[in-house]
């Protein structure tokens, strides 16, 4: 009976270690799924938040797009305003007569509205009487040699230019001043 109770024991002792060694087993391969879904889950993870940044930058870009398509527009029917603003200009300054005066109050109210309604949608006017002449803002028409005034001051505007939201719409048209050269008094005699 003691043997007996030792090859139990030995039975009992080789069925622990081979059940330990199936538990091992067991564990080990658990904790490599384990390890396995944990990548998956933070690749899974650094997908998504690489797609959330793509939409918010997507639709941060369709925001621009929009607001710039908006002001290209809204710059097109400027553009097309500016002439009636010229007009009206002209309609003012050429009645001063006593018998269209109440036209003229009309008008001034009308003209008026137009301006500061364009005004509040970010146009500006150029005029730039007494200023430096600017190829960016300014077309010169016309040159003066004078020397009481310095080497590119804007002597007269024939017309005002516009800018919208930092674009120039139409230019100012101006009569520049230069100072005369010496070789080009001579070569004209």
């Amino acid at each position: 009976m003691k043997i007996n109770m030792r090859i139990n024991k030995d039975a009992d002792s080789s069925e622990a270690e081979q059940s330990a060694k199936a538990m091992e087993a067991d564990s080990a391969k658990a904790d490599a799924e384990m390890a396995k879904l944990t990548a998956d889950l933070e690749a899974l993870r650094q997908s998504m938040l690489r797609s959330q940044a793509d939409f918010a930058n997507y639709r941060k870009r369709v925001e621009k797009e929009r607001s710039e398509e908006s002001k290209r527009a809204t710059a097109r029917l400027i553009e097309g305003l500016i002439p009636i603003i010229d007009g009206f200009e002209q309609a003012l300054a050429a009645h001063r007569e006593a018998e269209y005066e109440n036209y003229r109050k009309g008008f001034e109210l009308i003209y008026k509205q137009l301006v500061e309604n364009l005004a509040k949608l970010g146009v500006e006017r150029i005029d730039p009487a007494g200023k430096s002449f600017d190829p960016h803002l300014h077309q010169a028409v016309e040159r003066a040699e004078t020397t009481d005034y310095l080497d590119g001051t804007i002597l007269h505007v024939f017309q005002p230019g516009y800018v919208f939201h930092g674009r120039v719409l139409r230019p100012a048209m101006v009569r520049v001043a230069v100072h005369p050269s010496g070789t080009s008094k001579e070569a004209a005699n």
